[in-house]
């Protein structure tokens, strides 16, 4: 019996618990939010781990893990906002660096051909970033630790890898892109 689709599976059941997290925010319940957000963070590996390690990686695959990646972090970070837990401009930029990264990748899709997910070690390393900003926000409205120092430092560093990781992409795929219309 072949499973090669139980990595989508995953990735959609990821999607799906976006839902209850937003309600346990909403209702400040920050423990069951964090267990949630946990539980898809383990999803996340799960799914990731099955795809590679079974050769299980579809095209459709490559679309949907980013693609609950990014309803999480931008549900969770809206909501955050909404809570006054996160400041306006942090959500703002983590946004807007993801919508801009969409619609590169979706103008590429149309006008030059196919993309192909390569993300970054340092795109990684912004997602990374991201869930353990939001992992701490909620630890510190839960738990009132750590101290509100940790998170300020720990913003930072998501501006600098947001910024950083942005420009990454933009700066690639333009490249890639002129070298594609230009040279080929």
């Amino acid at each position: 019996m072949r499973l090669n689709w139980l990595p989508n599976a995953i990735c959609i059941a990821r999607a799906i618990l976006v839902a209850p997290i937003i309600v346990a925010l909403l209702s400040e319940n920050y423990t069951f939010a964090l267990t949630l957000i946990g539980l898809a963070g383990f999803s996340d590996a799960l799914d990731g781990m099955l795809a590679r390690n079974f050769n299980w990686r579809t095209r459709m695959g490559g679309v949907l893990d980013p693609a609950a990646d990014k309803l999480m972090v931008f549900s969770v970070f809206i909501i955050l906002t909404y809570l006054e837990l996160v400041p306006v401009f942090l959500a703002v930029l983590v946004i807007s660096r993801d919508l801009i990264i969409i619609v590169g990748a979706m103008t590429y899709q149309f006008l030059i051909e196919p993309v192909e997910g390569e993300p970054a070690f340092i795109s990684k390393l912004n997602t990374g970033v991201q869930l353990l900003f939001m992992m701490v926000t909620l630890m510190s409205a839960a738990f009132h630790w750590p101290l509100s120092s940790f998170l300020v430092i720990l913003g930072a560093i998501v501006i600098f890898t947001s910024i950083t990781s942005g420009l990454n992409y933009v700066i690639g795929w333009s490249r890639r892109a002129w070298l594609k219309t230009h040279l080929s």
